[in-house]
């Protein structure tokens, strides 16, 4: 697997090299966000770690023009652990993100992990209630609504939701499906996600119809 580095910290960037290629990864490097652009468009890596803040472009802007043209799994790598940087994150289109520091194991376990998950096959075009839901696409459609695009983790969020419309999912059943893991970190990242899904899909994002919280459990999708 070939997995593309930017990062404008060389010496985090080298780092990151050897040990990514000591785990058997090919890697490629760009130490800025043009130059990640560039890579990324010449060589079609499998596999995207990218720093937030570099110049030219910064992570979140890579990021974005990635996300128009793959799949990909993309991994965000940040210093700083602030909602709004959260928030960015997923609205960009990333599925992960590591702050600094890190251990290097952990970094190959959560980059082994990812790719795991969007190694699955993507569930089939599914349609129940009100709901049309084309994970191909990334588009789901409520009613007679416009269909309306979902970002990668959305879109593995809502093939779960519908394997089991109007069940209550435990919020840590939830961010192990989209992380591999249910700690702390993985559980505030979900409510960010859950918080920008209701935003696109209900009409009252503050009183759900659909998306709706069961206390002290988890979520359901009532599709009815």
């Amino acid at each position: 697997m070939r997995i593309l580095v930017a990062d404008d910290d060389t010496e985090l960037l080298g780092l990151l090299q050897f040990s990514l290629s000591q785990a058997g990864y090919e890697v490629l490097t760009a130490v800025d966000g043009s130059g990640a652009l560039a890579t990324f468009q010449r060589e079609l890596p499998d596999f995207a770690l990218l720093d937030f803040t570099m110049p030219q472009l910064d992570g979140l802007a890579v990021c974005r023009e990635i996300r128009q043209r793959s799949t990909i799994p993309i991994m965000m790598l940040t210093a700083r652990n602030r909602e709004d940087d959260l928030v960015a994150a997923l609205d960009s289109g990333a599925d992960d993100f590591v702050t600094k520091p890190f251990s290097p194991r952990i970094l190959l376990a959560r980059i082994r992990s990812l790719v795991r998950r969007t190694e699955s096959p993507p569930a089939a075009f599914v349609e129940t209630g009100v709901a049309r839901f084309d994970p191909t696409q990334r588009t789901l459609q409520l009613g007679g609504d416009a269909p309306f695009r979902l970002t990668s983790l959305e879109t593995k969020m809502v093939g779960l939701f519908l394997n089991s419309p109007g069940r209550t999912i435990l919020t840590e059943q939830i961010a192990r499906h989209l992380w591999g893991r249910a700690s702390a970190h993985e559980r505030h990242t979900l409510k960010q996600l859950i918080y920008r899904l209701r935003q696109k899909m209900e009409q009252d994002p503050s009183n759900p119809r659909v998306l709706q919280t069961t206390a002290g459990a988890g979520y359901r999708f009532v599709v009815e």
